[in-house]
């Protein structure tokens, strides 16, 4: 069944837009053949295509280190996360086709810079102690976010979250018992968790978005159910969590006026710099070039497989309308 979408020149839009967010209101799932208003449908694949090119770039500062992994069996835990990863873009593409966007669309807004993803990725992995951290403070981020997006009021998108975040949740457990083991570890050891914690903390705070007043989509996104929390209360949730953690763990936080504010039961946070954060969204990070060069140039060498796929599935085809 093709999708409907809904404009508002169409004489039967607000009606029908009524009904639609009746459906939402009461928790029903917009399935892929339902009437959908156009902005929606433009919502969702910014999100989800974004979302998609986050984990296939997201894969780039962990693969890095498959081969200089300290043992057999850290590298086999980090092949199977960036396994995981890809995964995920595959799920998410999916998800984002059922809303009539092709997935070579997608994958050219990527390559050509005119799509963006997850900014956390544009920065470098320096030592081992990265690839924990990143499981514990950028996917721990990256749950906070995905819980609440299994809760979309997308069925497709919702269903995708759902396994997503099972997975994630693994990710997660495996940083932090990495960077808590090396908390207590030797001075060296505990030295590289902190310089880790340091140069991550606040590109993983930034990771959930602007503040609620500066983000121009969020309105709409909580009155269509795309999104049930907003950046702001996803980032309250994400510091509530870990702050205490972290310090538990004799680890220091780069943020002097963090404090506990017993009043409210929040962690309260200083300034983020949300110039550097616009700068790596414009291409300007430390990594933007080269994350995008490697997935250029992994998109090339792999044409020979897409040509394969595309004859093999051509002679299938063929034998099929000779029977």
């Amino acid at each position: 069944m093709p999708i409907k979408y809904g404009v508002p020149s169409d004489p039967d839009y607000n009606e029908r837009l009524r009904e639609f967010e009746a459906r939402i209101a009461r928790g029903e799932k917009i399935e892929p053949g339902d009437w959908m208003p156009e902005e929606y449908r433009r919502q969702l694949i910014r999100m989800i295509s974004q979302h998609a090119h986050s984990e296939v770039v997201g894969m780039l500062p962990e693969g890095a280190w498959i081969t200089r992994a300290p043992t057999l069996k850290r590298k086999m835990i980090l092949v199977a996360k960036v396994q995981d990863e890809a995964g995920h873009g595959q799920y998410l593409y999916h998800a984002a086709e059922t809303l009539g966007i092709s997935r070579e669309a997608m994958l050219e807004a990527l390559l050509s810079g005119k799509a963006k993803y997850s900014s956390i990725f544009n920065y470098p992995t320096l030592t081992w102690a990265d690839i924990g951290t990143i499981g514990w403070l950028v996917d721990g981020a990256a749950i906070k976010n995905q819980t609440m997006l299994a809760q979309c009021s997308y069925g497709p998108y919702s269903r995708a979250m759902v396994r997503i975040c099972a997975e994630e949740t693994f990710h997660h457990k495996q940083g932090k018992e990495m960077v808590l083991l090396y908390a207590k570890g030797t001075p060296k050891q505990r030295q590289m968790a902190q310089d880790a914690i340091n140069r991550w903390w606040w590109p993983a705070l930034m990771m959930m978005g602007p503040h609620d007043k500066d983000s121009p989509n969020t309105e709409i996104l909580v009155r269509w159910g795309i999104k049930t929390k907003t950046n702001d209360q996803v980032r309250q949730e994400f510091i509530n969590e870990h702050a205490p953690e972290i310090l538990e763990a004799g680890l220091s936080i780069p943020d002097p006026e963090l404090r506990y504010d017993e009043q409210t039961g929040n962690w309260r946070h200083g300034p983020i710099n949300w110039d550097e954060f616009w700068q790596v969204v414009s291409g300007n990070g430390p990594m933007n070039k080269e994350r995008l060069e490697a997935r250029r140039r992994a998109h090339a060498e792999g044409a020979w497989v897409r040509e394969a796929l595309e004859a093999y599935a051509a002679k299938k085809q063929k034998a099929a309308l000779a029977v």
